[in-house]
């Protein structure tokens, strides 16, 4: 007897996904996916595909236990070659697995395949559902940026830092992909980039409430980073969390890992500040409410090869923070995390 089971309401959310992405009969998906992970989500999206008249690969590729889970870069696609051939000749992969800051996900985008990763429940999909307005407000914010020479964040808690931009693209993030090579997530909603080479100066402090997604934690203690060119110098506080991340960095023994990576702020108003702390899901959630949260600015250490830059460190932290302002040139965006640019409010809100 057939074990496929499939959840008719998920089915309908990811139908109405891939339509967002074009996809069309005649096209090839391939939805990849660790062994025995993500079953669910595996079914519900090959009959959703089936639906729409493309044809449809599931690619299943069992989990190296030696490799570090939620390590950034390092995933079981390393090493199946016949498994990344079929992805770069496919339309476009679902990608189940989490190929970000790898080189394989890079070769796949550069042969002209669209990808989407989808990393949370069922719950969240359906609660940060994209829409066409984030999708206008996120390329508004990219274009934004890619005009700017420097970003300037401030926080009444001590944030004052300056990021030298025009070196690096921006990338707009709205949760869906309907363009060849193009990588976003569903779901999700902000935009960002990543600061010049030796260009990134100041001082940036995590305060009570912000998040460190690598713990999934709320930061209950102020944590002080000091920057100069680009890395972090100092990580000062007296709380556990400076004692976390310290550690965290240290055990990989990579001094990239105190480079300061990618830098943004969110836009979506579906996604809450609060899940973590609300959800009794949160164990099963990924992270996509905290980087995509209305008004947040996403600050990030570690890796810059998702922009062509040559730091793939696996070291990689996202610390989303609240209450910033934030100017692009002499444009202001934030004003103590609140979305002040007319055209990047959300509808409805002042």
């Amino acid at each position: 007897m057939s074990n496929f089971v499939v959840d008719v309401e998920a089915v309908s959310v990811f139908e109405e996904q891939m339509r967002r992405c074009k996809v069309k009969p005649g096209e090839m998906v391939v939805v990849l996916n660790c062994a025995g992970e993500q079953v669910s989500h595996v079914n519900a999206l090959t009959v959703a595909i089936q639906r729409l008249g493309a044809q449809t690969m599931n690619i299943s590729v069992p989990r190296d236990k030696a490799l570090a889970a939620g390590v950034q870069g390092q995933h079981p696609l390393v090493g199946h070659t016949l498994a990344l051939e079929t992805c770069k000749k496919a339309d476009m992969v679902i990608d189940l697995m989490g190929l970000l800051f790898s080189r394989e996900q890079l070769e796949i985008q550069a042969a002209g395949t669209r990808i989407l990763r989808v990393m949370e429940p069922l719950h969240v999909l359906k609660q940060m559902e994209p829409t066409e307005d984030h999708r206008r407000r996120c390329e508004f914010g990219r274009d934004l940026i890619l005009k700017s020479k420097v970003m300037h964040i401030t926080s009444s808690a001590g944030t004052d830092v300056r990021y030298g931009l025009s070196q690096y693209t921006a990338i707009a993030e709205y949760g869906y992909t309907d363009e060849p090579g193009r990588w976003d997530h569903f779901p999700s909603g902000f935009v960002f980039t990543q600061g010049n080479d030796d260009q990134v100066d100041g001082t940036v402090v995590l305060s009570p409430g912000d998040i460190i997604c690598a713990f999934k934690r709320y930061v209950e203690k102020p944590v002080t980073f000091a920057i100069e060119k680009g890395y972090i110098t100092e990580i000062c506080g007296d709380g556990l969390d400076a004692l976390m991340i310290r550690n965290y960095i240290e055990s990989f023994n990579d001094s990239r890992g105190y480079a300061v990576a990618h830098i943004g702020f969110g836009l979506n108003e579906r996604a809450r500040w609060h899940q973590f702390a609300s959800s009794r899901y949160s164990a099963s959630e990924h992270v996509m409410n905290a980087l995509s949260f209305y008004g947040n600015v996403l600050f990030s250490t570690g890796p810059n090869s998702e922009f062509g830059g040559k730091n793939d460190t696996p070291c990689h932290m996202d610390l989303p923070m609240r209450g910033c302002s934030l100017w692009l040139d002499d444009v202001q965006v934030l004003e103590k995390g609140r979305v002040v640019h007319p055209e990047l409010r959300a509808p409805g809100y002042p």
